[in-house]
């Protein structure tokens, strides 16, 4: 029974086809302008490799911020509850996520079947999601893909960064940048600050064993390191883990067909 689950991000749009408990494939775009256009465009392009057609999927539910815009979705689920039944399904044991998206991070707990029993999410600020790591890094000049490692290549202290906000955060790294200060340390900085924020939302919810992070930043080694590194734990990360709430979607898309 094939099913599928849409994830419409602020920054990115997910898909993944199902069938039973097998992963047929994934697929991770860009969000254009139009939401609708991406949902269509990012099913299409999970779907041409099977060969398949829209038609030949029995359900679909749509998560993410953009889900109500997803014109051929049977249901929708938050991204919340997909996020922690996609880390379920790569890894039973988890009990605490750590979701960073590209404008909110989520701190999760779950229970044993993957249900959503109590989670927390940032504020209004971008400080702590996937939308401030860009900035940082087209500040500095570099690739989104590179801070992580350089940011764990420093020498002497990092860069103090305030965590507090996005906008002041920015003016610090302009300040440093202009100051003459090594740009390793201003990332190791600039990332330990956004490690202080999503530490305080795992605080807020607590943390138990199992650990995973999701989401486009759980892809940054130097934002994953310094979580293991303060919590005193290794982090799971699922082979890709941008489709996680894509594949929680998937997974009620197959219960709610099966009823």
């Amino acid at each position: 029974m094939l099913v599928a689950g849409i994830d419409i991000g602020s920054l990115s749009a997910k898909a993944v086809l199902m069938d039973g408990e097998e992963l047929l494939g994934g697929k991770v775009i860009y969000t254009g302008p139009d939401p609708v256009e991406s949902a269509e465009q990012v099913l299409r392009q999970v779907l041409a490799p099977q060969h398949l057609r829209r038609e030949d999927i029995r359900y679909i539910v749509a998560t993410g911020y953009g889900r109500v815009n997803v014109p051929f979705a049977q249901s929708t689920v938050t991204e919340i509850s997909c996020h922690a039944r996609g880390n379920h399904y790569h890894f039973p044991g988890v009990r605490t996520i750590l979701d960073m998206g590209g404008q909110d991070c989520k701190a999760i707990r779950s229970d044993e079947n993957g249900r959503l029993t109590n989670f927390v999410m940032n504020d209004k600020c971008a400080a702590g999601t996937g939308r401030h790591l860009e900035r940082v890094a087209s500040t500095l000049g570099l690739k989104l893909d590179e801070i992580g490692d350089l940011s764990l290549s420093y020498t002497g202290e990092p860069c103090l960064i305030s965590s507090t906000c996005a906008v002041f955060a920015q003016t610090s790294i302009v300040g440093f940048l202009r100051a003459g200060y090594p740009i390793n340390n201003i990332l190791a900085g600039a990332i330990d600050a956004v490690v202080d924020r999503v530490l305080a939302l795992m605080d807020a919810v607590g943390v138990e064993e199992e650990l995973c992070i999701s989401g486009g930043v759980a892809k940054n080694s130097g934002v994953v390191r310094r979580v293991e590194e303060r919590l005193g734990m290794k982090a799971r990360i699922a082979p890709e883990p941008q489709i996680v709430g894509a594949i929680g979607a998937a997974l009620f898309a197959r219960d709610r067909a099966r009823r």
